[in-house]
């Protein structure tokens, strides 16, 4: 009768198992018009793709997943997450824990900056365009205030322009480096080529989310005269250099 009731046990404990490594994922992934939603899924929980991808009425793109089930174990969530947008894509190995903080690794992005990027930027900043390329070795994110506490990796942004107010003016291409290691995490910015040469050096916030900027600018010869005149304003050290000290709040 034991033996029996094992059995019994066994098979149910089995079965259960299968339908969870089974699982559709369209059992579980939301649709339309919730505010995080998938137009079409397929696959498992576990390994599955989301096509049309929206969040809070905006779209994402599609995402692809590949759960890393022994995480769990640790009480952890953690997976590969393939995010694709047209003209772009975002790959990297995420984890959430109990905290609910996240850690990304390995993050690769190539993405234009379009109006849905920017949106996420502070307002002054939504008339640029250009693209970005990112290689983030790891981050850490305290997801209750959105706090950056740990950044290893380079962003770079190419052939940045300005639409403010009807006109179009070419900025240049930068570099941010972030060497990893400090607290609060610091960065080396410098220009890349254009009508700016910059260095200086970008430290986040950590009483709210945000950044401090530091930086040295010289107009180069056939810059832009609104760029030219916008300097002006900054006093000009013994090398001719204009420095910028300014905070960015999310």
């Amino acid at each position: 009768m034991r033996r029996g009731i094992l059995i019994t046990i066994l098979a149910v404990v089995a079965f259960v198992a299968i339908v969870i490594a089974r699982l559709p994922a369209s059992w579980v992934v939301p649709a339309p018009p919730a505010p995080f939603s998938c137009g079409a899924v397929d696959g498992s929980i576990w390994t599955g793709t989301c096509a049309s991808f929206v969040a809070q009425g905006a779209p994402v793109g599609d995402l692809t997943w590949d759960v890393h089930a022994l995480r769990l174990l640790s009480g952890k969530l953690s997976a590969n997450i393939v995010l694709t947008r047209p003209m772009g894509s975002v790959s990297g190995d995420f984890e959430v824990g109990f905290d609910k903080n996240l850690t990304a690794t390995h993050v690769q992005a190539t993405l234009p900056l379009d109006r849905d990027l920017l949106s996420l930027a502070p307002p002054a900043m939504r008339s640029l365009q250009g693209s970005i390329q990112a290689n983030i070795a790891r981050a850490h994110i305290i997801t209750k205030n959105n706090m950056i506490t740990d950044l290893q990796g380079t962003v770079e942004i190419h052939d940045l322009v300005d639409h403010d107010r009807g006109e179009v003016t070419p900025m240049g291409s930068y570099q941010l480096t972030f060497p990893g290691g400090t607290t609060p995490p610091a960065g080396e910015l410098k220009d890349l080529g254009g009508p700016l040469g910059i260095e200086g050096h970008i430290v986040m916030l950590q009483d709210k989310p945000g950044f401090n900027l530091d930086l040295f600018i010289t107009a180069r010869p056939g810059a832009p005269q609104s760029i030219v005149d916008q300097l002006q304003f900054l006093a000009p050290d013994a090398q001719g250099r204009r420095e910028l000290q300014t905070e960015f709040g999310f």
